[in-house]
């Protein structure tokens, strides 16, 4: 097992069950990997200990942080325990990250050394990703596991988050908050592109029903009821299964024509891009007249607000993190029902009321542009030296 260096730094083991090269990080990994990466390194050492996937190396440094892989999802808990109690005398902190998995830190860590992070609770998701009656226990389950680290000091990106853990005894004076941000310069409005000249929204985000993607087709065929040449772009690793199960036969139902960009020129109603680059993905966003986002869900919504720092304002769901990603309507646009139907709403919203598509468009841009990675490292480190200081 790895020994870690003699502590001459503030030492931090960070625990999740995947990593920024996991087959399927996503925000959370991002969110993760940005706020550690740029923690001051002359003040902090950072140990990142997670499942080992494929042909992934066991360790490797990543701008800054030394990630180290081992195990399965579950027998990762043993071999993060091994490390712990072999380096726990150079170890000020112990980072449990909650994504569904646990690494139990409650019961193998000391209390002043635990900080507890959470992007988001799960709870009505477990409806969309489970049957019953394993949904009904996954709810139950995260209950208790929460009840777990109530005593913890949390971070969270997102106050909705934070407000459901207050309702579950949390101390809201040790929670921090740090915020999802952007990797990139938010593009100055002269930067952004021309939208498309027919009616084109987008979705960006994984294959998945608490992600919302159904409605949003569905969405766009009841849209183009009124507005025929309305269309709907999609971006994102795409998953056939999911694909042919589910989206097209929402497709067949309202004749709609599904196409794949990656065969060539298409003009179709629904248009899967798949995987693509950062570049071409701001593009597709800038041109797109608005991010459709209708999540159940989120701790935030990263691409809320990069659509936003390129120009493209968003509509989304009433819920939980992505409604704050929007300034609670004021920097968006936020469905009165959450539902195709009211995606639909807000989408003719956005063709027919010029003025109110133009000041949400400044609002969303103006709004995401203050969110940046670079203030997650600093908000961190605070918030580090503050336990220190309190231990």
């Amino acid at each position: 097992m790895k020994k870690i260096k003699k502590k001459d730094k503030i030492t931090i083991l960070s625990l999740s069950w995947r990593d920024i090269k996991s087959p399927n990080a996503g925000g959370a990994e991002v969110h993760t990997h940005e706020m550690l990466s740029r923690v001051d390194k002359s003040k902090f050492r950072i140990y990142h200990f997670s499942p080992r996937y494929g042909s992934l190396p066991k360790s490797e440094v990543m701008d800054g942080v030394m990630y180290i892989r081992a195990g399965n999802v579950i027998s990762v808990i043993f071999h993060a325990w091994m490390f712990y109690l072999t380096n726990r005398k150079n170890i000020d902190f112990v980072i449990d990250q909650c994504n569904t998995h646990r690494f139990f830190t409650p019961f193998w860590v000391r209390r002043e050394k635990r900080i507890f992070y959470i992007h988001q609770l799960t709870k009505e998701i477990w409806d969309y990703s489970a049957k019953f009656p394993l949904s009904k226990i996954g709810k139950a389950f995260e209950e208790w596991f929460l009840w777990l680290n109530r005593h913890d000091a949390v971070i969270t990106v997102s106050e909705s988050t934070r407000d459901e853990l207050v309702e579950r005894g949390y101390d809201k004076d040790r929670i921090k908050i740090i915020h999802n941000g952007v990797s990139f310069e938010p593009w100055k409005p002269e930067m952004w592109l021309q939208k498309e000249e027919r009616p084109t929204f987008i979705y960006a985000g994984r294959y998945s029903p608490y992600k919302g993607i159904d409605a949003a087709v569905e969405a766009v065929a009841m849209l183009k009821e009124e507005f025929p040449d309305a269309r709907l772009w999609i971006i994102g690793k795409k998953n056939q299964e999911y694909m042919e199960k589910n989206l097209l036969p929402i497709c067949n139902k309202y004749n709609l024509k599904w196409e794949d960009a990656e065969d060539g020129p298409v003009d179709g109603d629904i248009i899967s891009w798949g995987y693509v680059s950062e570049e071409k993905k701001l593009e597709l966003l800038s041109r797109s007249w608005a991010l459709l986002f209708p999540s159940i869900r989120e701790g935030w919504g990263i691409p809320v607000t990069e659509a936003g720092c390129v120009g493209t304002p968003s509509i989304v769901y009433d819920s939980p993190g992505i409604r704050e990603a929007i300034d609670y309507g004021r920097a968006g646009f936020l469905c009165k029902k959450n539902s195709a139907l009211g995606l639909c709403d807000e989408m003719r919203n956005v063709i027919n009321n010029k003025t109110l598509y133009g000041d949400r468009q400044r609002c969303a841009y103006r709004y995401s542009a203050q969110f940046l990675w670079g203030s997650a490292g600093n908000d961190f480190g605070e918030f580090i030296q503050v336990l220190m200081k309190n231990k």
